[in-house]
């Protein structure tokens, strides 16, 4: 199955971190068999709203996508790591697909939709 999954980091500690917790997700879809497609850093950008995350109150977020082909078990394991990562003030996954024919055209990279003008 494909996942979206989409993240928040706490700002101003610098790609790094997004870095770290990237090759951290995709070791544990990798160690189980999965596949990653592929990885796209957004920049920082103001949350919706503010965010408290252990004491803290975050007005921006830098944010990440990685897309990545794993089982469900797979999925509930990349889940239970970020959500214990005090790095992390969001994130959300989402299933893109489950057979072929539905994600054959998905590619790796999430690009930003173009602003209408």
């Amino acid at each position: 199955m494909l996942y979206e999954l989409i993240g928040v980091v706490r700002p101003g500690r610098g790609v790094n971190e997004i870095k770290e917790i990237t090759k951290t997700t995709g070791n544990i879809v990798l160690s189980s068999g999965g596949v990653v497609r592929g990885i796209t850093n957004w920049g920082t950008f103001l949350l919706p709203k503010p965010a408290r995350k252990q004491g803290a109150i975050y007005n921006q977020g830098h944010y990440f996508i990685l897309r990545f082909d794993s089982s469900a078990k797979t999925q509930h394991a990349v889940r239970r790591t970020l959500g214990l990562d005090p790095r992390m003030i969001r994130y959300s996954v989402v299933k893109m697909g489950e057979k072929l024919e539905e994600i054959a055209d998905k590619g790796g990279k999430a690009e930003w939709p173009a602003r209408a003008q």
